[in-house]
Order: C-alpha cells, then sequence, then structure tokens
C-alpha cells in the first residue's frame, strides 16, 4: 500500500454521514423495559455521535495523547464503544482491540505485548491494569469508562464535560497510517495482534459496501462488535443486541427477534452459533422477519442447516450470505445461501469441501503447495492447478500488511512480491473453475481461466493429519460423519507426530440425541465407523469418540480447538504424546 498525501481517516467517514445525514439515527442500545414490559432504548442520530466523538477525541489531546499511541479499548458493545473507536480514529490513536474472553493467560499476554500507554476501559479492567501495573510500565493516558476508585486518570464523564476547543481538528492521517491492534482469536496457537492501517479500514468499508449493495439509511443488528463500526462508515443504522456477544451461542433468540421487529432492521451479523439458535427458534415458534433482507454469517463454515433455517426466518427476497476471510484479511470471498443450498452442498455433504465463493473484487488469490516453512519471494511459492489441494493465498488493499506482536510469525505469513505482498491464509482448500471469461482475439475468440473461481475450504494448515499413508484434511472428513442425524458436529484430529499420525474423528451428538446407555453409545459409535467405510477419504479412520461439547473459540463459538482434543484423544485411547 502506497503512501500519498490523502487524508485518509475512517473517522471523517462518520462526519461525512453527519454531513449528509444529521439527524438520521446512528445507534441505539437497549436500556431496560418500562412497566409494560416495553424495551427501553438510548440512541444518537449521526450528528449527536459525531460531536461526541469530536469532544472525546479533543478531550484524549487535552490529556497529552499525540497519534501514533498505543491505547487499549476495553469497553462492552454501546454507544460509548463505538463512540470511543471512532473517537480514537479522529485523535490519531492506535486502538488495541482484545476479546476480553480469550482467558486470563492470553489476555494480560497480548495486552502486555501491545506495549500501551494508556487504557481506556471499565472501573474493572482499570483495575486490573492497576494492579498489574508492573506489565504496562508505559500505560501514562488512562480513562475510567464509569466509576473511578483507586487509579488516576481521567474518566469519560469529565472529558465530555469539557468545551471542544475551537482549535480541534482531526488527526491528518494517511492510508499507511496505523489505525488498530486486533487480536486473532488464538484457535491455532497464541493470539497474534495484526497491524490495522487507516487504508484497510477504509477499503473494507468499500468493498463490504459495494459487494453487499448496501444502502445509507439500511438497520443493521450486528452480532460482532467490531461489525457496527463499519456501519457509521456507511450511513447505516445500527440496533446493538442485548446478548453477550462472546457468548453467542447462548443468546436468547427472543431478544433478537424483538430488536429485529422493534426497528424494523434490514441487516443482521452473527456466528453460525448464533443463527443455529435463532433459526432453530424461528423454525420452532413459525416466526418469519420480512424485514430482514440481507442476513451474514462468518466466523466458521455455517452448515447447511444453519443456512435452510434462516433462509425461511426472513422475507422472500432476502438472502444470507457467508463472507470467507481472516483477522488478517477482510473480506476475502463470499458466497449466498441459495447456490450453496441449489449446489454446493451437496457436494460438501460428500466431502468435496465447504465453497466460500468467489473472491470480492479488490482480491487476488492463489492455490499453492502446503508447506509449513517460510516462502520468502512469490517466485518460490508453486502455483497448483485447479481442483488440487493446497494453501491459500491472497492480496489486495484489504490485506492487513504485519504483526506487531508475535513477530516471529510474520516470515510464515507473508510472501513478498516485489513492492506487494501476499499474505498465508493458513487455510487449505481447492480452487475450481466454474467459468471461463470469453474474450476476442486475432484468431477469433480465446477463453482465460481463473476468472471466475470459487475456492473450497479443506481446513486450517496445522489441522491436517498426516499417516503413513496420506494427508486427511478436516473439513472433508468432518462432513462425512455430520450427515449422521443424531450428530451436530464432528472433529478430525491426529494422534502421533505427523507422517505417523493416527486420525481420530471425535463427535459431538446433538443435546437431545446423546446416548441414554452405553449400549446406545455403543451403537452410535458403530454407525459413525459404518459411514466411514462408504467413503474413500475417510477410510483410514479407525477410531471415533464421542464428545459433549466440543470446545470452540470465544469470538464466534464455531471454530473447533483441535489441539485440545488430540490431547484429549490421546489420553482416550491411551496413546502417549510426542514431547516437545
Amino acid at each position: 500500500m502506497s503512501n500519498t498525501s490523502q487524508i485518509i481517516n475512517v473517522g471523517l467517514r462518520l462526519s461525512e454521514t453527519a454531513r449528509q445525514n444529521p439527524d438520521g439515527l446512528a445507534v441505539a442500545m437497549p436500556r431496560g423495559r418500562d412497566a409494560a414490559g416495553k424495551r427501553i432504548y438510548q440512541s444518537l442520530t449521526f450528528r449527536q455521535l459525531d460531536d461526541d466523538t469530536n469532544l472525546l477525541a479533543d478531550g484524549l489531546a487535552s490529556m497529552g495523547v499525540r497519534p501514533g499511541m498505543r491505547l487499549v479499548l476495553m469497553v462492552p458493545p454501546s454507544i460509548d464503544f463505538i463512540a470511543l473507536v471512532f473517537a480514537m480514529f479522529k485523535a490519531g490513536v492506535i486502538t488495541v482491540l482484545i476479546d476480553p474472553g480469550m482467558g486470563r493467560r492470553n489476555l494480560i499476554r497480548c495486552l502486555a505485548d501491545s506495549e500501551p500507554e494508556g487504557f481506556i476501559g471499565t472501573g474493572l479492567a482499570q483495575a486490573v491494569r492497576a494492579v498489574l501495573r508492573g506489565r504496562f510500565p508505559r500505560a501514562k493516558f488512562n480513562v475510567t469508562v464509569g466509576r473511578r476508585w483507586f487509579w488516576g486518570g481521567r474518566t469519560i464523564a469529565q472529558l465530555r464535560a469539557r468545551k471542544l476547543d475551537d482549535g480541534f481538528r482531526p488527526a491528518a492521517t494517511k492510508a499507511d497510517d496505523p489505525a488498530a491492534i486486533i487480536f486473532t482469536t488464538g484457535s491455532t496457537g497464541p493470539p497474534k495482534g495484526v497491524l490495522y492501517r487507516h487504508g484497510n479500514f477504509n477499503c473494507q468499508a468499500d468493498e463490504i459496501r459495494d459487494f453487499y449493495r448496501i444502502q445509507p439509511g439500511e438497520i443493521d443488528l450486528p452480532g460482532f462488535p467490531l461489525f457496527a463500526l463499519f456501519n457509521c462508515a456507511m450511513g447505516v443504522s445500527t440496533i446493538i443486541p442485548d446478548m453477550d456477544p462472546t457468548r453467542p451461542a447462548r443468546v436468547d433468540p427472543r431478544n433478537i427477534i424483538e430488536a429485529v421487529r422493534d426497528w424494523n432492521v434490514t441487516q443482521a451479523f452473527g456466528s453460525p452459533a448464533l443463527w443455529n439458535v435463532v433459526g432453530r427458534y424461528c423454525e420452532e415458534h413459525r416466526i418469519v422477519l420480512p424485514t430482514l433482507k440481507r442476513v451474514l454469517s462468518a466466523g466458521a463454515p455455517v452448515p447447511p442447516h444453519v443456512l435452510e433455517r434462516m433462509t425461511a426466518a426472513i422475507g422472500p427476497d432476502g438472502e444470507v450470505h457467508t463472507p470467507y476471510g481472516a483477522t488478517e484479511a477482510l473480506p476475502v470471498a463470499s458466497i449466498a445461501a441459495s447456490e450453496v443450498l441449489s449446489e454446493t452442498a451437496a457436494r460438501s455433504a460428500l466431502g468435496a469441501g465447504t465453497c466460500v465463493g468467489r473472491h470480492f473484487p479488490g482480491i487476488e488469490w492463489r492455490v499453492i503447495q502446503i508447506t509449513d516453512e517460510p516462502i520468502e519471494r512469490i517466485e518460490d511459492a508453486q502455483t497448483l492447478p485447479a481442483g488440487e489441494i493446497g494453501e491459500l493465498i491472497v492480496r489486495g488493499p484489504v490485506v492487513t500488511s504485519e504483526y506487531v506482536t508475535r513477530t516471529d510469525c510474520n516470515p510464515l505469513h507473508k510472501i513478498q512480491d516485489g513492492d506487494t505482498f501476499w499474505h498465508r491464509m493458513g487455510d487449505v482448500g481447492w480452487m475450481e473453475v466454474v467459468g471461463t471469461l470469453r474474450v476476442p482475439s486475432a484468431n477469433g475468440t480465446r477463453s482465460v481461466s481463473n476468472t471466475c473461481d470459487r475456492f473450497w475450504f479443506c481446513g486450517r494448515k496445522s489441522h491436517r493429519v498426516t499417516t503413513p499413508t496420506g494427508t486427511l484434511f478436516t473439513v472433508p472428513c468432518e462432513a462425512i460423519f455430520n450427515q449422521h442425524p443424531r450428530i451436530y458436529r464432528s472433529a478430525l484430529v491426529g494422534v502421533g507426530p505427523p507422517g505417523e499420525q493416527r486420525p481420530v474423528i471425535i463427535a459431538e451428538p446433538w443435546p437431545e440425541q446423546r446416548p441414554n446407555s452405553r449400549e446406545d453409545e455403543r451403537q452410535l459409535l458403530a454407525e459413525l465407523a459404518s459411514l466411514e467405510r462408504q467413503h474413500a477419504r475417510t477410510a483410514a479412520i479407525r477410531d471415533f469418540l464421542l464428545h459433549k461439547a466440543l470446545p470452540v473459540d470465544i469470538r464466534h463459538n464455531a471454530k473447533i480447538f483441535r489441539e485440545k482434543l488430540a490431547v484429549w484423544a490421546a489420553r482416550k485411547l491411551g496413546v502417549r504424546l510426542a514431547q516437545k
């Protein structure tokens, strides 16, 4: 991404929306209920939100905060969260965003590794920061959201009580200037801090808006807090749902349905775990939400049964979409439920993988030979033909350039290509050419391939199981066993050293289908083994185990922690793990 003299600050997109639609609804959040039980909401217009963010940005500057400083933001989804993020953009601050549910050890390590110069957070976050002040020696600029106790610094109320300085101007950031550090989920190793630049965010907003044809004035219900930030940049209203964003699988579906109906919500984003709960509730109670015309689900492959239920729960002209990407590169591709249910789901059930669709216009992609070693230059990568499984690499303006914590991982994920770079997604799969572009030439016409291609996701590279007879990939194998009517989901893991691994399928039954006796359990395991024998790609699997609830990531409650399951499986099978 080249540096230019043009000012690119994502915070200014909110200001532009406020200029065009000052009285439009920017954000609303639930604030209890009235005596009749009706939900009460607090809300701000775009002009009010823009004014608030200016005041907060100016307040940070009055404390001595300067552009380029790193400040941790630890505030739950709320009006304050959205206001503070845009205020920090306008102040030129590098916002450190982290999932509080990743576990205490990971949380403290990630915060310390980011070397923050201050914290903006709740009283609990500030109390932890104060107690562990030795881990954050540079954290001098601190703002408490809520009541301040024994620690120093300002409160958000004090920042808002000031009068805006007449000379306030948002930071004149450029596309290459850092905007945020966002941590990966840590589903395949320790979480890594991804550096986002203002140009990345700016292009993300444009790509998402244009691809899904999102219009100003639409109303969005984001089940993932960060998605709400795109709304203000697109002139879309945000309705903050009543849910714990770190536990989407435990959402009360009635709260989601109520918010959609209260505000005539047109778009909603959530993990597959969230839509699984909402879709099952809507099916059971015959609920249809006709205003919803666009449902987005991401974070892990979305099962067809979730797509079917949510398609039935929205208006007849609506569509469910499953965008694909990663913390380091988003968005990469997308596919509609109508395409999945009419075509690709049947192939997925037979072990083809999960089709994630076609790439966004700003993305280039390739499938290369799998390797666990660094690839310094693109010339050193072997591009594979369509139909052959390899690892996916991507390039484009939404692709982030580096990790700023766990920097040792940069050589493993970035490939230099002249003045640009490719990002190794860490995912394996294969490319399918579903159409060719016919173009005129001197001899008539010719076909240009790879212009209309789709990527089929076969799992994480680090999760592949390498046996003495070959390599097994998680998603294609698991799909075979997920067809059993009693199985909710399953996980393929390898026990033993790479190259000599013993493949094991660990299946999680639906709660209402769990075995009620030892005999029932043996029967279910025998039926899973029977499925294995019907498919060539699973013929090497001999071990099957049942698990009450597979461990999943905090962010989406959908990515399975297969590393933990491999240890569990080894213990159950009495296999000694190799020493690291």
